[in-house]
């Protein structure tokens, strides 16, 4: 069934309106008390141009609805935090200007926004476990991994490890600082993580799909799901960035990449050269400090001084 979670009038007799799916076991109602049936809520588009998680939304619902015998508790889909970002391929909520990840928990009594965040965070109370699910920029190509604020990493890691993902990183990122959806949903006493993956303004399949089995593991592991899962990856787990290498740009130009995210490369290997096309001439060969697993690439060529090169796990 699909609910409206959100619905707030706006100018010129439009509204917003935020819905979800509701998924439940064959012979249980959307309307029937939660009991001892588990719940997983899996939310996305916070951001606008984030967009990997829809693909996730669709490929989740089409497992169950497949085989819904095997569905035991229940999947709430949020595919859409943010439709006027959607809406229009814009990272905050538009006329607004805000990053819609910074104004949780909200108030009942705050801004058109704040109210938002106030209904949404209502909406998951009931939640046993909520994967909030992004991308990255358009300039930069992650990954799929987990992020979970530091403070709640010891409740949070033991179940992270189920969900089939490159990395799992407990560190205080802009996706799960304070104000952030995660983070106030731990705070609540919810248990909240984030998954980062790809790259904005697309969808990478194979990533979805590693996602999606993660998803299918965790919900096994939680009770939500009784039919065959995928053998999972054991994850690497790394604490703030002391295990983590990361590339700036020292000069301007344009970035030609060499390597492919999720490679592991060596110290000293070659990971791009930044490119003068003027002048035909190459400005500096952007070579690996150390050796490990690069989980961060640069995709957008143009640089500045200082923009972001990569990350390397070491």
């Amino acid at each position: 069934m699909i609910k409206t979670v959100v619905n707030v009038d706006l100018p010129i007799d439009e509204k917003l309106l935020i819905k979800k799916k509701v998924l439940c076991p064959t012979g249980v109602s959307e309307n029937d008390p939660k009991g001892d049936r588990k719940k997983i809520s899996i939310v996305t588009g916070i951001h606008g141009d984030e967009l990997e998680g829809q693909l996730i939304c669709f490929e989740v619902q089409k497992r169950i609805n497949e085989h819904p015998e095997f569905l035991k508790g229940i999947v709430d889909i949020y595919p859409a935090l943010n439709p006027l970002g959607i809406d229009s391929i814009s990272r905050t909520i538009p006329a607004f200007d805000m990053d819609m990840n910074k104004t949780f928990p909200g108030t009942r009594d705050g801004t058109m926004v704040e109210f938002i965040a106030s209904t949404i965070m209502q909406d998951l109370k009931e939640a046993d476990f909520v994967v909030d699910i992004h991308a990255s920029s358009i300039f930069i190509r992650e990954l799929p991994q987990v992020r979970i604020p530091l403070k709640f990493k010891d409740k949070l890691i033991d179940k992270c490890r189920f969900m089939n993902l490159d990395l799992i990183w407990a560190y205080n990122s802009s996706s799960v600082q304070e104000n952030s959806l995660a983070y106030s949903l731990n705070e609540s006493g919810i248990d909240a993580v984030v998954i980062d993956m790809g790259i904005a303004m697309a969808c990478t399949k194979n990533y979805c799909e590693q996602v999606t089995d993660g998803l299918f593991a965790l919900m096994s592991h939680l009770g939500i799901w009784e039919g065959p899962v995928s053998e999972t990856k054991k994850s690497i787990y790394a604490e703030n960035t002391e295990a983590v290498e990361v590339l700036s740009s020292a000069i301007a130009g344009m970035f030609v990449r060499e390597v492919e995210c999720g490679s592991h490369v060596e110290k000293n290997q070659l990971l791009g050269r930044i490119i003068d096309p003027l002048n035909g001439t190459v400005k500096e060969e952007v070579l690996a400090p150390e050796s490990g697993l690069l989980f961060t690439i640069r995709e957008y060529p143009v640089v500045e001084v200082g923009s972001l090169i990569g990350r390397i796990l070491v």
